[in-house]
């Protein structure tokens, strides 16, 4: 038993949107970010600041350069999904969640900073499983703002 399952179909021709997670502004600060920590761990390593290829303490620190850059290239390639089977985002991890059975959406943004800070969708099922989807485009802010009221509506019943 339980709710009904919830439904919603994107308002676009082709039945689905999809659009870039991440702002370009918030791209060239992460470039900037990793790129000056490639550059200062060269200068750390050239100048004999992190001991020798053998020593532990240069695995930690190329360790840590490689999370920086998978994460680095998940912020530049990362997209969101949303049609009328669920949302989707490339990321890290691949992230999805059918919309049949959501329970909950809120629109997390700072309004005026939406071109730096990435607006997020965090998004409940009826179990309790949560994830959060990120959009950068305004098309897709627009239909996550229509989705968060239609199931608003849907879940009041």
């Amino acid at each position: 038993m339980g709710p009904a399952p919830f439904r919603f179909v994107p308002s676009t021709p082709e039945g689905f949107i999809e659009g870039p997670a991440f702002s370009r502004p918030f791209k060239l600060l992460a470039t900037v970010i990793v790129g000056g920590c490639a550059i200062w761990l060269g200068q750390l390593w050239s100048a004999g600041a992190l001991g020798s290829a053998r020593s532990s303490g240069l695995g930690w620190f190329l360790a840590g350069m490689a999370l920086m850059v998978w994460t680095w290239f998940s912020i530049m390639t990362s997209t969101t999904r949303l049609d009328d089977k669920g949302l989707h985002q490339r990321w890290i991890w691949d992230k999805h969640m059918a919309l049949d059975d959501l329970a909950f959406g809120k629109l997390i943004r700072i309004r005026g900073l939406d071109w730096l800070v990435a607006p997020r969708l965090y998004a409940r099922t009826l179990m309790g499983k949560f994830a959060v989807f990120y959009a950068a485009s305004p098309q897709m802010l627009a239909e996550f703002e229509r989705l968060v009221e239609e199931l608003r509506k849907a879940r009041a019943l």
